[in-house]
């Protein structure tokens, strides 16, 4: 099996959490495993660094000094490797084979990497690269990076260009957790985690993996996160499943829209879990939900809207602070997904400039961590979608 193995700072951030990753990485080469590693600076030092540059710099100047700790790092793990008895080489920005390429914009070069990547993996046959995080080349020579979480994103490309069966992201947590453990009680490794479930949690607040990386994920690689103290390569942890792509999607079926206006909603609280609640014992589904001070608005399945109506009716009749539901038929929904959405910047005015050019009226706009709705007349469904399907 070829396994693409990221340690994170704090994985390596002693002699001996760095003789731990070595034993791990040179007991799956004894069981006929070929492992590329990917390391990060040790500990907090780009950190570190980064605090001490105290004065202007140019960027490339920047880049090299924060490139000294995972350069440090690959030196050590291989150091390590080879006390071992385990073949291994180094590669930094500079190396004859070091495989992350930028182009003159800045961004990957897709081909030059994957062909780099692909001669590196001809060399994993018993000799292990380690790998620098984080850092990129440009054609011209000069250090790049490739930003924050730049490690797990080189991980997991690497991983997807070297035709890898698994990428693991060794780190300080038991994979992902139901809860954070430093504040809930009982919080538990979930054992199986989808792609597009970890990116809405990356892109609030979950530090797992790096949202950037898992666009690089592939459906048929394995990634899987893993404790530094596990000791074990190939086995635990939390496996990520599925693959992430861009979509722009029209649900076939009209909506109706159920607003409920009342008196300071948002500070009335219980009021949102009421309404809710009384939809679900309905059996009626929500599709979407979008709240503001003073009204809270359901998106259902227009052929359950009378049904909705005279639930939603109910309990502005029982509850103090509503006073009218209200009901508008023949909306349609189209869902914008893909990339770092929404928090790309300007990725709203993409969406919505175009379709205020064309004189299209916008009822909703919803946004998620990874995912834009955007609500219309359903007459206007075909002509927006065209627009947004060009755009994205």
């Amino acid at each position: 099996m070829r396994v693409v193995a990221k340690f994170g700072g704090t994985s390596l951030g002693s002699g001996d959490r760095i003789d731990r990753a070595a034993d791990s990485i040179a007991k799956a080469v004894e069981a006929g495993h070929e492992i590329a590693v990917v390391a990060s600076a040790m500990g907090s030092t780009t950190d570190e660094l980064l605090d001490e540059i105290s004065f202007e710099t140019e960027p490339a100047d920047r880049a090299e000094i924060v490139s000294m700790g995972e350069r440090t790092s690959v030196r050590m793990l291989k150091a390590a490797l080879a006390a071992r008895g385990v073949d291994a080489m180094f590669l930094e920005p500079g190396s004859d084979l070091w495989p992350v390429l930028t182009d003159a914009d800045g961004e990957v070069d897709v081909e030059a990497s994957r062909e780099r990547a692909l001669e590196v993996a001809d060399q994993m046959d018993g000799v292990v690269p380690v790998i620098t995080g984080f850092l990129a080349e440009a054609h011209d020579g000069s250090v790049t990076t490739l930003g924050r979480g730049g490690s797990d994103t080189t991980a997991v490309m690497l991983g997807q260009y070297m035709k890898a069966d698994e990428v693991v992201i060794v780190t300080d947590v038991e994979g992902v957790m139901t809860g954070d453990p430093r504040v809930v009680e009982g919080a538990r490794n979930v054992g199986e985690i989808t792609v597009d479930e970890l990116r809405n949690l990356s892109f609030r607040g979950a530090e797992v993996v790096a949202p950037s990386a898992l666009a690089y994920k592939s459906g048929n690689m394995s990634v899987r996160v893993v404790h530094y103290q596990h000791g074990d390569l190939l086995t635990g942890g939390t496996q990520i499943e599925g693959q992430f792509s861009s979509l722009v999607d029209m649900r076939d079926q009209p909506l109706a829209c159920m607003t409920v206006a009342g008196r300071a909603i948002r500070n009335s609280p219980g009021v949102l879990q009421e309404l809710t609640t009384a939809l679900g014992e309905a059996e009626i589904n929500v599709d979407a939900v979008a709240s503001g001070m003073d009204s809270v608005t359901f998106y259902i399945d227009e052929s359950e809207a009378e049904d909705a109506e005279a639930v939603l009716h109910r309990e502005v009749v029982d509850q103090e602070p509503l006073s009218s539901v209200t009901v508008d038929d023949g909306v349609a929904v189209i869902r914008i997904t893909g990339g770092e959405l929404p928090n790309q910047p300007g990725v709203l005015s993409e969406i919505v400039d175009p379709l205020t050019a064309a004189e299209i009226n916008m009822l909703d706009v919803i946004t998620s961590a990874t995912s834009v709705a955007v609500f219309v007349e359903w007459d206007d469904r075909e002509a927006a979608l065209e627009i947004l399907q060009n755009r994205f």
